[in-house]
């Protein structure tokens, strides 16, 4: 485990000696540098590295808020915890508008000190919950510019305003979403670009100015609301809030996905036995389904919820998934799709670009790995389509803005997994001449023909033919290419 690398800034010998205790090594920190003035501040930072700078707000000579000041326009610096006895409205909102990332009260628990330094080394903001409400209302009131409403924000936009503005760190975000972590950073770092938010912590005071978050839930433990969520583009998974729940047997899962993927629509009791036993039914046929729904009802309840058919409705030939308040990543997965066509419509390549990739970045391995019968296993293979036509259009927009370098890497990776995908070979050989790259984009070909010829005795089609011929004369207009970088 690496050490969390500190800077101490306080005009108080006997203060750095109480942090530096509380600080120890053995507990995962090392204490690069101190300085008893803001002023010391540029040079200890340029004769060690630091992760984070913990400034006191009160010294001599250069307070912290200008030494934070001063760091900010100097360009890329550690993020700075402030440190203060004082609990003072206009002096940490002051620090907040100078560059600060969080604050912590000198009176506070060491344990509170030790966690904020580790969040802020990790990137999230820490705001002390005792005087959070009236400090970022004093924030507010000397704010010299007005922030964006939110009213243009998607629903998981301000769902990650939210969980930020509680406090949640990335990982804890990611979980709760069910996302990866690094699809959370890309969003939050967009979302702040589109807002014109400068860091975390403006990010929590502008979930507080718009009223997505309350000064009653801003403490990191609070949980949040217990909606129920799905995750279908790897395992089948679920959780009611942030808990994980035990959807059972394979067989069950199966039968789950089968309504799920198909919500609010009646499935009719022989169409569930199709869909998850193929031509091979257990023998006691239909009657197994009430024993599978029973248990799946029970696992998706909610606590103080009254129906005891829960989101699984009993129909006249069969059953439905209700999804009212349910959400599934497969939604969101093509929510992000329409956006990226509407982006490439509006010819905006890069935001088409960055779109494709955060849908790309919600599937998490085989979709519904390991679930057995014919629904299931036509839905993996729909979905396999789905992600390889995402990656194909991402290179295309990757290609119209020239970079054909990491459109290349990316095409070489999918047609590696799809060696008869005749689409991304095309699009990996125009990337491929686009850099300079004849041959390598001729034995493209070359190998695509020879898997087609010896796994399906077919040719090639048309279209990558006729590419194949346009870099062998080297057209560049029909390659796409009027005039190469």
């Amino acid at each position: 485990m690496t050490a969390t690398r500190v800077l101490l800034v306080d005009d108080q010998e006997l203060v750095r000696s109480g942090l530096r205790r509380i600080l120890r090594q053995r507990d995962g920190f090392t204490i690069v540098g101190e300085c008893g003035d803001g002023a010391e501040v540029p040079a200890a930072l340029a004769a060690a590295e630091a992760d984070v700078v913990v400034m006191d707000l009160r010294m001599k000579r250069v307070d912290g808020i200008e030494a934070t000041r001063r760091l900010r326009r100097t360009g890329p610096h550690p993020p700075v915890l402030a440190l203060t006895t004082f609990d003072d409205d206009e002096l940490l909102a002051g620090v907040l508008r100078a560059g600060a990332v969080g604050y912590v009260l000198k009176d506070s628990p060491a344990e509170d000190l030790i966690r904020a330094v580790r969040a802020v080394a990790a990137g999230d903001a820490w705001l002390d919950v005792a005087v959070t409400a009236r400090v970022l209302t004093t924030y507010r009131h000397a704010a010299p510019h007005p922030e964006p409403a939110p009213g243009s924000l998607t629903p998981e936009e301000l769902e990650l305003l939210r969980a930020v503005g509680r406090g949640s760190t990335d990982a804890e975000i990611a979980r709760s979403l069910g996302l990866p972590e690094p699809v959370v950073k890309t969003r939050f770092a967009r979302l702040t670009k589109q807002l014109g938010l400068r860091d975390r912590a403006a990010a929590v005071v502008y979930a507080f100015d718009h009223g997505i978050v309350t000064a009653a839930r801003t403490t990191v433990d609070t949980p949040p609301p217990a909606h129920l969520r799905f995750s279908v583009l790897g395992p089948l998974r679920a959780w009611r809030g942030t808990k994980a729940l035990d959807l059972g047997p394979v067989r069950q899962q199966a039968l789950l996905a089968a309504l799920l993927l198909r919500p609010d629509v009646v499935v009719t009791d022989h169409g569930l036995l199709d869909d998850v036993w193929g031509l091979e039914p257990p023998g006691t046929g239909t009657g197994v389904l009430p024993t599978y729904v029973l248990r799946l009802r029970s696992c998706l309840r909610a606590a103080h919820e009254t129906s005891k058919e829960s989101v699984i409705r009993r129909g006249r030939a069969g059953y439905l998934f209700a999804s009212d308040g349910v959400r599934t990543d497969l939604t969101r997965l093509r929510e992000l799709d329409q956006e990226a066509k509407a982006a490439a419509d509006n010819g905006d390549l890069d935001t088409a670009a960055d779109l494709c990739a955060d849908a790309i970045g919600l599937f998490q391995g085989e979709p519904l790995a390991g679930l057995p019968g014919p629904f299931a296993e036509g839905e993996r293979l729909r979905l396999r389509e789905y992600r390889l036509s995402l990656a194909q259009r991402k290179a295309d927009s990757q290609l119209r803005l020239g970079r054909y370098a990491s459109a290349a890497d990316e095409l070489s990776t999918v047609l590696a997994a799809h060696p008869h995908r005749e689409p991304v070979a095309g699009l990996l050989m125009r990337a491929l001449y686009a850099r300079g790259l004849r041959t390598d984009a001729l034995a493209v070909y070359e190998r695509v023909h020879e898997r087609l010829r010896s796994d399906f005795a077919v040719e090639p089609g048309s279209e990558l033919t006729r590419i194949r011929t346009a870099v062998l004369a080297g057209d560049d207009r029909f390659l796409g290419f009027g005039r190469m970088l």
